[in-house]
């Protein structure tokens, strides 16, 4: 029987990456939409040929890859431009994410999803959903240091999510990553004791949100 999903989704800079990294000490897989994003746009990718087909080889890196950089600026300037990369990116992620989700066997998995809440068929997917938060000047921070981006692109990608008090409200569960690691840790360590129960007491009756290997 497929397991149990819990969407696991959270703003830039937030911690989502810390968050499965916790879980899978704990023996909780993950299926990553971001990491399936990068293979999809990898040289070679499965994405390519329909990316150089509509926006030119001037996407491509030296390698036959995306270039995020170019075209994280022609999405920036353009709104049609976003529309059109995710008319080719998000129908192959979110059926590579399927494929993933069906193959996992564990009490549950987790599925991270930045625009979890945008996007009704993941949504449909998950059984909970768990947010990673934390205060916006730490995000900024975050995301400035690990990517090397200036202030203006940080506060502009922010700007393009969905607000910070719009996610919590929407949120089953929500993990605050404002402090050390030691404590979101005993966070993730309380969340993982309750799904166990969760979906223990639930496998007394057919689950209804798991990944069917046939869909």
């Amino acid at each position: 029987m497929p397991s149990p999903v819990i969407g696991l989704t959270g703003g830039i800079g937030a911690g989502k990456s810390t968050v499965e990294a916790l879980f899978a000490r704990l023996g909780i897989p993950c299926v990553d939409t971001d990491r399936i994003a990068h293979q999809l746009t990898a040289a070679g990718g499965a994405a390519m040929p329909a990316l150089v087909a509509q926006f030119g080889a001037a996407i491509l890196t030296a390698e036959g890859a995306l270039d995020r950089a170019v075209m994280r600026q022609k999405v920036f300037a353009d709104a049609g431009e976003r529309q059109r990369l995710e008319a080719i990116l998000h129908p192959l992620i979110l059926s590579e994410s399927r494929r993933q989700l069906a193959l996992q066997q564990a009490p549950y998995v987790l599925l991270a999803v930045p625009l979890l809440f945008e996007t009704a068929a993941y949504r449909n997917l998950v059984a909970e959903t768990l947010l990673v938060d934390c205060e916006p000047q730490l995000q900024r921070e975050r995301v400035m240091q690990r990517s090397g981006l200036p202030a203006a692109q940080v506060d502009a990608i922010i700007a393009a999510q969905m607000p910070r008090e719009e996610r919590r409200a929407l949120a089953d569960a929500v993990l605050d990553n404002s402090g050390d690691l030691a404590l979101l840790s005993l966070q993730v360590e309380n969340k993982h004791r309750y799904y166990l129960q969760r979906f223990a007491a639930a496998n007394l009756a057919a689950p209804s949100n798991s990944v069917d290997p046939a869909l």
